[in-house]
């Protein structure tokens, strides 16, 4: 709303008005989500990489790059589609800002999503030779560069880490966000990504050993283990600050946030921990998957309620 009009200078004063309602709602939990499952996977599938023989688990080198390509493009698809002016997003890398942790995230996510693709063309070349045919100049390049694959690697495992936890600092500069606060974000932000990635490598770890699947199970009990119990420490230990205790209140109350957060607590971290531990000298690849696929949904819902809650609190 215009209040007045310095006729001297053309300047405009407005009064600032708090925006009502959530504006970071479900693409941003989409956003997190896809986020986690792309950069997990990396992770994860590093320590299995370096652990196991190829023939141990003869997918892994294709079937990583691939899900996490997969990942990674509906996370930048959704900040995409999510902005307000989606085509200045180019000024990110015309006009870089430095000191920005969405211009940072920005360029690492990018140059994490080109090597992530690399890998997979390597991958997928390495592991259908028939791909593309004998003319085909990107797949005879890449079957001819497949050690490039090893090369980078490391690179990509580097760079997943900081693209997995940048946006808890985006989320803790957020003013009067109490909630919100970057030491406890990033580790969860960090969790998440370890249980997208055991569990969505489970689902498609048939073919592998039983050890590799028993290294998934113990990485995907330990994930959902810690991120239960921080999430419990915040629920219940919150009281030092008032603004954390009025946004948990959404929860504590009862109501539409308590019933999805509990269920998302119990579903993707209570239930996948027993479910995951039963497999651990039983290899039961059913139930197994099971545990995962629980493990992705109740993520998303945890993260739903997190984001969305804060932004319930009136500012004034």
């Amino acid at each position: 709303m215009v209040e007045n009009t310095i006729q001297a200078t053309q300047a405009v004063v407005t009064l600032d008005v708090a925006l009502p309602g959530i504006i970071w709602g479900w693409m941003i939990t989409l956003n997190m989500w896809a986020k986690s499952i792309g950069t997990g996977v990396i992770i994860v599938g590093a320590y299995l990489l370096y652990r196991y023989k190829k023939e141990e688990t003869p997918n892994l080198r294709w079937m990583m790059p691939l899900l996490s390509f997969v990942a990674l493009n509906v996370f930048l698809l959704f900040t995409l589609v999510d902005l307000h002016q989606p085509y200045r997003m180019i000024n990110i890398f015309l006009y870089p800002h430095w000191t920005s942790a969405i211009t940072v995230g920005a360029w690492m996510a990018s140059l994490f999503t080109l090597l992530v693709t690399i890998l997979m063309v390597i991958g997928a070349a390495d592991a259908f030779p028939q791909l593309g045919g004998k003319k085909c100049k990107v797949t005879a390049m890449a079957r001819n560069n497949s050690g490039f694959y090893e090369k980078i690697f490391p690179f990509v495992v580097f760079l997943a880490i900081p693209v997995t936890m940048y946006t808890a600092i985006i989320m803790a500069e957020s003013s009067a966000r109490e909630l919100w606060q970057a030491p406890t974000e990033m580790m969860q932000m960090f969790l998440a990504a370890l249980m997208a990635g055991s569990a969505a490598l489970i689902l498609s770890s048939g073919s592998w050993n039983k050890e590799a699947r028993r290294d998934l199970s113990l990485i995907l009990m330990f994930a959902v283990s810690a991120s239960f119990l921080m999430y419990m420490g915040e629920y219940f230990f919150s009281f030092k600050s008032s603004e954390a205790e009025a946004t948990l209140a959404y929860i504590h109350a009862g109501g539409e946030y308590s019933t999805e957060f509990w269920f998302g607590m119990i579903l993707g971290f209570i239930i996948p921990f027993f479910l995951a531990a039963s497999t651990v000298k039983n290899d039961n690849k059913t139930v197994l998957r099971f545990a995962a696929i629980l493990t992705l949904i109740g993520l998303y819902l945890a993260k739903d309620v997190w984001l969305k809650i804060p932004q319930m609190l009136p500012l004034s």
